[in-house]
């Protein structure tokens, strides 16, 4: 999980961020359909052996805490989530079948800014995007699954968040 020093500072830390009970709790009073939808997201993890998972957003505005990963168009944000299966097995399933609807690209699937595996620095299990205003990072690490989106961010901060996550998950 990306921890706030790790944050560009410009950037405020969302309400709810933490483990996903509570950011569930708070979504649903901001957003409530938006609540809903990452509930269900978060209970097909579950049924795919999730044990535990927490999300970690900060918003340059704190309207964009509302939207979904505090994403929008036009303001600087940062997302984590982090899930933790029973086993490496169910998180390399979970990992294949996509995290919060950012489905897994297939290994022969060529499309501009997916980066697929070794070549993304992240591992076998791994998958990037990049366009000019977003960067994702999914990626796999022993029992662990990690998310992290970036809106309007410079690339050196998306490197440095996606390297920092990388070496808490072992």
């Amino acid at each position: 999980m990306i921890q706030p020093a790790e944050v560009p500072a410009s950037l405020g830390k969302c309400p709810g961020s933490g483990p996903i009970a509570g950011y569930l709790t708070a979504l649903q009073a901001s957003n409530p359909a938006l609540a809903v939808q990452i509930t269900d997201q978060w209970h097909q993890l579950q049924a795919e052996g999730a044990k535990s998972a927490a999300i970690m957003l900060f918003a340059y505005d704190p309207t964009a805490c509302t939207a979904e990963l505090a994403a929008t168009a036009s303001t600087k944000s940062l997302a984590s989530f982090v899930v933790e299966f029973a086993d490496e097995g169910q998180a390399e399933r979970a990992w294949g079948a996509g995290v919060l609807g950012f489905t897994t690209p297939a290994p022969d699937q060529v499309a501009p800014g997916i980066i697929r595996g070794s070549s993304t620095g992240l591992g076998d299990s791994s998958w990037t995007y990049n366009n000019s205003q977003t960067q994702l990072a999914c990626w796999r690490r022993s029992v662990f699954v990690s998310l992290v989106v970036l809106n309007n961010l410079d690339p050196g901060a998306y490197k440095a968040v996606t390297a920092a996550i990388d070496a808490r998950l072992n």
